[in-house]
């Protein structure tokens, strides 16, 4: 059994695409799971629901806005922002720098 992870300068594990959202896998276990989203400017992660997975992001690096539900909210490094299963939500780099959002699901995602 694990002791457990320790991820030093998450933001700074980043890695961006010209052509779609970066994903970064930073720590898994068997109830939780984090890892970053990464958004150039414009670039965004469609709004969607996850049936019975809890999602909480973590803007670290640049600003947004954010769909949680059918409410559109800006949002800035240091917000906090909690998707209870089934509730549709999404995020867009709005703003002129990265964006960099911790990301985390519980229970983890199923990789197949």
């Amino acid at each position: 059994m694990s002791q457990g992870t320790i991820v030093r300068a998450a933001a700074g594990q980043a890695q961006f695409s010209p052509d779609r959202m970066g994903k970064v896998s930073l720590a898994a276990a068997d109830h939780l799971y984090a890892g970053l989203n990464c958004l150039l400017p414009g670039q965004q992660h469609q709004a969607h629901t996850h049936a019975d997975q809890d999602k909480m992001y973590v803007v670290l690096d640049g600003a947004g806005e954010v769909q949680l539900g059918e409410e559109l909210s800006a949002v800035t490094a240091g917000d906090l922002i909690l998707a209870p299963a089934g509730v549709l939500h999404g995020i867009h780099n709005t703003g002129v720098d990265p964006l960099v959002v911790l990301v985390v699901f519980s229970p983890p995602p199923v990789r197949k």
